[in-house]
């Protein structure tokens, strides 16, 4: 499946847990507020939908090809 994820920075607590999981489709900017980085597309799709449901703050969108909201 295509997906576009997209993180919310005034949701985003700096939590870690992404990163943590999925360092390789998560990492953190100067300001340490959660960042997609570009091989977030290699994480299977339900590791990516499991991302955005374990986000303490829910600051993890995940949109299909359509834009409809998934996660």
């Amino acid at each position: 499946m295509a997906y576009r994820v997209e993180i919310d920075r005034d949701e985003c607590m700096s939590s870690g847990r992404c990163v943590a999981d999925h360092p390789t489709a998560f990492g953190f900017d100067d300001e340490e507020l959660a960042v997609v980085l570009p091989e977030v597309s290699d994480l299977p799709d339900q590791q990516i939908l499991r991302a955005a449901r374990n986000c303490p703050s829910r600051a993890i969108s995940v949109y299909d090809s359509s834009g409809n909201l998934l996660e």
